[in-house]
């Protein structure tokens, strides 16, 4: 079992690429995103070639914002990550918060006790979800409609007959 629900998070993140936002949200109910939260956004960059890492802290979700009945239970941890605000990764951590005790799982008070709820996040078995999106925004931002003659083979040399 992770510490109380009411404890930050910590993800160590290791990655190698230029100007990226990364993203830590609580999904505070299945049926309905007005109830998650966003408990971290950090813009890194520019950064040059390389590997990185860096810690992401995040304080914990605020359990007034999340429906009585959604709080114990299954829930998710969504680490994203986006390139000139598109998201081209998404990393899902299932999570179950439940009571630290055997009396209050089998007989569940009826008002919530949030100081007796535990996270467990199944840091081990990730869900990694992959989007494609543009990552050379400015390759693309001539017209649509404009016809370009085709680039020349790398081994042909430019602007000559063929």
């Amino acid at each position: 079992m992770e510490p109380c629900l009411t404890i930050a998070c910590a993800f160590l993140i290791i990655f190698c690429c230029a100007d990226l936002e990364w993203k830590l949200i609580y999904v505070g109910s299945a049926e309905d995103e007005t109830y998650d939260q966003l408990l971290e956004s950090v813009l890194g960059g520019p950064v040059n070639v390389g590997n990185y890492r860096f810690v992401l802290q995040a304080d914990p979700p605020d359990p007034s914002k999340i429906r009585e009945e959604d709080i114990v239970g299954v829930t998710v941890l969504l680490l994203t990550c986006s390139y000139l605000n598109q998201e081209f990764l998404r990393v899902g951590y299932y999570i179950n918060n439940d009571y630290d005790d055997d009396k209050l799982r089998e007989e569940p008070p009826t008002k919530v006790q949030i100081d007796r709820v535990q996270r467990n996040i199944f840091s081990d078995k990730p869900r990694v979800t992959k989007f494609p999106i543009n990552f050379h925004p400015e390759k693309n931002s001539k017209s649509a409609d404009a016809k370009q003659a085709p680039p020349p083979p790398d081994d042909q040399p430019t602007g000559q007959e063929q």
